[in-house]
């Protein structure tokens, strides 16, 4: 199996544009270097929104049992300190 597989896409216009714009700008090698960082960029991104909705997930389902928590050690805030 080969480890590099040409392939070949075709852009409108504008995306062309914007592509060519961004090897200027990055100063990428090539039209495939700016596609390989968008993937990357776009897969951490997804990555990132996952783990986002995770966590607040998690939070929402330990939100309630921490206040009820919290107000049982509530009383221990001041303990040790002189009035």
């Amino acid at each position: 199996m080969k480890s590099n597989v040409k392939s070949s896409i075709t852009l409108p216009a504008p995306e062309l544009r914007l592509v060519n714009h961004l090897v200027r700008r990055l100063r990428a090698k090539s039209k495939v270097a700016v596609v390989r960082r968008a993937l990357q960029l776009l897969s951490e991104t997804t990555d990132r929104a996952d783990l986002r909705r995770a966590y607040h997930a998690a939070s929402s389902a330990t939100r309630s049992s921490l206040k009820d928590e919290l107000q049982e050690l509530d009383h221990l805030s001041c303990e040790g300190l002189e009035e």
